[in-house]
């Protein structure tokens, strides 16, 4: 079957339902009794290191990896049916989607680890422990987050672009 001119997109939702299948697994496992009364005794969702697994884990990887990467895949496909032009600039919208899924990855994953590994140690050795663990995690969470947040703006700035180069042709 020959490629096709979308076939650029396709990418896309790969991510989008690999995040999507990771999302739900994850919330699957969160409730279960054991895992949903060790989350709660380290202080998921309202504070600690639980509130890093259950929520902001478990929505990013579903909201960020899962929705936004179908929205960008949309966005990708619709715009240039939209305006009649071509989107600004292809280059711009791949290093979105690397940015993106690199960055969604990275904080899962960050948020994961050092989730665990702070709420392990809040249980087995007190708070005061945590916090050694967490000055490690702080610039790891940070970067991952700019890279994810670049991601999702180079997107925005390719479909600005896309819009003021389709007024500036017509």
């Amino acid at each position: 079957m020959p490629a096709t001119k979308h076939q650029h997109l396709t990418k896309f939702l790969a991510a989008s339902v690999t995040c999507f299948f990771i999302g739900s697994i994850h919330g699957v496992l969160q409730m279960l009794p054991p895992i949903r009364a060790w989350l709660d005794s380290i202080g998921s969702p309202y504070g600690g290191p639980g509130h890093m697994i259950d929520p902001l884990a478990h929505a990013h990887i579903n909201l960020i990896g899962g929705v936004m990467m179908l929205a960008m895949a949309v966005t990708y496909y619709l715009l240039p049916k939209f305006t009649g032009t071509d989107i600004w600039s292809r280059k711009l919208e791949n290093t979105s989607f690397w940015m993106t899924i690199l960055g969604v990855t990275c904080f899962y994953g960050s948020l994961m680890i050092f989730g665990y590994w702070e709420g392990t140690l809040l249980l087995e050795k007190g708070a005061e422990f945590v916090n050694e663990v967490h000055a490690i995690y702080v610039p790891i969470g940070a970067l991952s987050a700019t890279i994810m947040g670049i991601g999702l703006w180079l997107f925005l700035a390719n479909s600005a672009m896309t819009i003021i180069k389709a007024r500036n042709n017509k």
